[in-house]
């Protein structure tokens, strides 16, 4: 490469609010290797405000997006403007409904403090998007059931559905919010894994054959009263309801908003649900570990949509990719599945794809009985890439439609079978897994050939304490993977400072971390040491042992 050519760019997969600890890091070494930065985040998410607006409106899950684009506002005098634009897309509206609809109302018709140091240039350009999805709320309005609930709704998400609505482009959107809020485009972008103005749900099957529907219900499931019950294993093409199968509150809820435009007959009501409360932290543990991650449609059947041509874009045109941190199989693994996308990892120029993994386990990463090791990780991240390429597990798609294809429909995909496989079904429901609809794929026709590690991973930055996953250097290594353990800090319980809730990196250990991976620094010590990389771990940790000790 000349001097004339463009550094390629770096890749960085997360979700939303985990990773975003880790964008100045990230925006350093970008800086250092004098290059592009890109974004991929998924649009799957379900819950918070997003799942009100996917309510009403349909469309995409945009919290994660919205998250690392305010993130990426840069840094201002507090009195500023820009300050101002950041904090007004970061707040979030009041907890109670009454007093969130009139926070709402204020920041509409412009009296809201919020505006006091935006400009009218560009407070009435934020205005005029505010307005007209008010508009679209009150043309929606079915009272009593389908009001659009104001709740803790994030005002940033509520510029995005509005933008989008207004452009008919999500991307646009996306741009819009960008360019007010000052993202520097030409060094960092945000990409939507799919580009689309529809809804994109996922479901996990776990170990012992059951399926959560929806990514809520899979991370951190909704307690809030009136949720649809989940003792039960509804029908796949039972969707608007049918009272042997959901209780009268769910069914009230929902059928206000059963017959809007936004969302198809017959879909799923529980994939329009509200989901508006949640707890991250206090969550039940699943049964058993997760399996497998894929899309599906309004009707609750398998799908394998395309990745956004942005993204394999990025892909091919990068030095490096970096999965950080966040919630494995809701943040990383939607992007990876989607087509395109695991052939454009294998096939990248990129020499280095560095896992960074999570310095706790959680819901997904469990149960504690069963925890995630950093080989179960790297299992997981490359049989996500690999099914993204239609092997292994998703080829059992065709076979199932195929079994249940019937003559006179021409070989099309046949729902009144499936329908009636099911009925014959005796898989348990938990009661920490809602919306069980369907078993998942048989195991057994996974594909046995060897997994290419390298092809999608070749070396893992990670803490090593309470809580963080096990990490078996020796396999690792046998697999192809370098390991380079880092000192980080440790993140202790509000009320008792003797319990050590998991490690958070240290945003200066991890650049010097990855500067070290991608060759600006310690090339000496990167050269023919693939020994499991103990040469780097050494000296990494040498130097970074007195900041754990000293931040613990």
């Amino acid at each position: 490469m000349d001097d004339s050519t463009p550094n390629r760019g770096i890749v960085v997969f997360s979700g939303g609010s985990a990773a975003n600890s880790l964008v100045d890091a990230f925006d350093t070494v970008r800086a250092s290797k004098q290059c592009l930065l890109n974004y991929v985040i998924p649009i799957s998410d379900n819950g918070g405000s997003s799942s009100e607006l996917i309510r009403i409106f349909g469309g995409p899950g945009i919290g994660d997006v919205r998250s690392r684009l305010v993130r990426l506002i840069p840094d201002s005098a507090p009195n500023s403007e820009r300050a101002a634009i950041k904090a007004l897309f970061n707040h979030r509206l009041n907890a109670d409904a009454t007093a969130a609809r009139e926070n709402w109302q204020s920041i509409v018709d412009g009296t809201s403090s919020l505006w006091s140091s935006i400009t009218p240039a560009k407070k009435e350009l934020i205005r005029s998007f505010f307005n007209y999805l008010n508009l679209e709320i009150l043309k929606r309005a079915r009272p009593p059931t389908s009001t659009f609930d104001f709740t803790s709704a994030s005002v940033g998400n509520l510029f995005l559905t509005g933008a989008r609505l207004f452009t008919g482009s999500f991307e646009s959107a996306i741009h819009l919010l960008g360019s007010i809020g000052g993202v520097p485009s030409d060094l960092v972008r945000v990409i939507p894994a799919i580009n689309s103005n529809f809804s994109h749900h996922i479901s996990a099957s776990l170990e012992d054959e059951s399926v959560i529907v929806g990514q809520n219900s899979i991370s951190h499931p909704s307690n809030a009263p009136g949720s649809p019950i989940l003792n039960r294993r509804p029908s796949l093409l039972l969707a608007d309801g049918d009272p042997d199968d959901y209780d009268s509150d769910f069914l009230e809820m929902d059928d206000a908003t059963s017959y809007q435009d936004d969302h198809l007959p017959g879909s799923l009501p529980s994939l329009r649900y509200k989901n508006i409360t949640f707890n991250k932290t206090d969550t039940e543990e699943l049964p058993c570990r997760i399996s497998r991650i894929w899309y599906i449609n309004p009707y609750g059947q398998e799908i394998r949509p395309p990745a956004n041509p942005r993204v394999l874009e990025a892909i091919n045109d990068s030095q490096a990719i970096i999965y950080s941190i966040g919630s494995l199989y809701t943040s990383l693994i939607p992007s990876l599945i989607l087509r395109g996308v695991g052939k454009a990892i294998a096939m990248s120029p990129a020499r280095h794809k560095i896992l960074i993994l999570n310095g706790s386990l959680d819901r997904e990463t469990g149960p504690s009985s069963k925890p995630f090791t950093a080989v179960d990780f790297v299992e997981a991240v490359v049989k996500a890439g690999e099914e993204s390429r239609g092997r292994g597990v998703s080829n059992t798609l065709q076979q199932r439609q195929q079994q249940h294809q019937r003559p006179q429909d021409g070989g099309n995909f046949s729902m009144d079978s499936i329908v009636g496989s099911l009925a014959g079904s005796t898989t348990t429901i938990q009661s920490s897994m809602p919306c069980v609809i369907e078993p998942p794929p048989p195991s057994s026709l996974e594909s046995k050939k060897p997994l290419p590690y390298t092809s999608y991973v070749t070396h893992i930055l990670h803490l090593e304490g309470p809580g963080t996953p096990t990490v078996d250097r020796e396999q690792l290594s046998a697999m192809g993977i370098e390991t380079l353990r880092l000192y980080g800090r440790k993140i202790l319980a509000n009320d008792d400072e003797q319990t050590v809730l998991g490690i958070r990196y240290d945003p200066t250990a991890l650049v010097q971390a990855l500067e070290v991976v991608l060759g600006k620094k310690g090339d000496a010590m990167l050269r023919g040491k693939l020994g499991g990389g103990v040469s780097r771990r050494n000296t990494l940790e040498g130097s970074w042992k007195e900041r754990y000790s000293s931040h613990g």
